[in-house]
């Protein structure tokens, strides 16, 4: 029941894009991406909880296998206005974890808010291990506030990026959205060494977004060359949020694009009276983080909604964590 699906996330406290039908959607349309909805509902049939999970595999066969886990992006969202929601929440994980546990290698919660120690509680129990991890939000409530949260240094930088002939604006074609996954993969594979979706996720996304679903894409570009961009979902009436971000600095020194493409989700909730823009993560606190030291120059509102893990396999675990350590050696993710 997609209606009364999209009704109770557009109602809830936490309402998150990532817990949405149309995130059900976009799933669905990503290369190796299977998503999985939970919905739970009273005596009565009103829905009281939700659930969105999504496995991710990087390869095909019995390397996808290895590669495989399930991912859960701001949810779950569950009714805590009943007596029973602590049961809910018990229930949904419990549901989670017996249909998804024996496809994925580990299950794993990416929080979004702090989750308070009654509920964090039933993570533990249903056996989560949680790990602390940061955040950054930026109120966006009004542009005179927000721009006192920027540094100087950074706002500085915004003004000669764009006075430099940098511009900001939509992709004109699949053909740019191309050029930009082109842009974001080098990045990965050269420097951040990690992961990266195919590129049906970043089409699929920009499709969307040209329906006026999920959220936006925006390009920074020189000319008719494009050094940076983001792709950033929305929450209607909430929160923008950096999902992929990337900036060619090194060929770029003077228009600055990781700083504009870091300015354009700001810059979007304002114009659109959003809450807040979410950095999506900061890294762990105990490890040294360059980019977490570059974020914080847009904010100064940390938070430490972490993240709640479950190993369903763990010789498979073991296994995968070798492979990937030894992939990143050699600079092979």
């Amino acid at each position: 029941d997609r209606k009364a699906w999209a009704e109770f996330i557009g109602k809830h406290p936490d309402n998150t894009v990532f817990q949405s039908p149309e995130m059900y959607d976009f799933y669905g349309n990503v290369h190796k991406y299977s998503p999985h909805i939970f919905l739970a509902r009273d005596e009565k049939g009103t829905v009281r909880g939700v659930l969105l999970a999504v496995i991710i595999k990087e390869y095909s066969g019995w390397r996808g296998r290895l590669s495989s886990r399930t991912i859960v992006y701001g949810g779950p969202l569950v009714d805590d206005t009943g007596k029973e929601h602590l049961q809910l929440l018990k229930e949904l994980l419990h549901t989670l974890s017996t249909v998804l546990g024996k496809k994925s290698v580990y299950i794993q919660f990416r929080n979004f808010i702090e989750w308070p120690e009654a509920q964090a509680q039933i993570f533990h129990a249903c056996g989560y291990s949680f790990t602390d991890r940061l955040n950054l939000l930026v109120q966006t409530s009004g542009r005179t506030e927000t721009e006192q949260t920027i540094s100087k240094s950074k706002l500085r930088q915004i003004k000669k990026g764009l006075a430099d002939g940098s511009v900001i604006r939509p992709p004109r074609d699949e053909k740019e959205m191309r050029v930009f996954y082109q842009r974001i993969r080098d990045l990965y594979q050269n420097r951040v060494r990690k992961p990266l979706p195919d590129y049906s996720f970043f089409e699929q996304f920009y499709r969307m977004s040209r329906e006026g679903k999920l959220g936006i894409v925006r390009l920074v570009a020189a000319g008719e060359e494009v050094i940076g961009g983001v792709v950033a979902p929305v929450t209607s009436g909430r929160n923008i949020y950096e999902w992929y971000i990337f900036g060619l600095d090194e060929q770029n020194r003077k228009k600055y694009p990781s700083v504009l493409a870091t300015w354009v989700p700001i810059n979007y909730a304002l114009e659109n009276k959003l809450k807040h823009f979410d950095f999506m993560g900061l890294g762990t606190p105990a490890k040294p983080y360059g980019v977490r030291d570059f974020k914080l120059h847009f904010g100064k509102k940390t938070t430490n909604p972490g993240r709640f893990s479950k190993i369903n396999n763990r010789t498979l675990y073991f296994v995968t964590e070798i492979s990937y350590n030894i992939l990143r050696l050699f600079n092979k993710v």
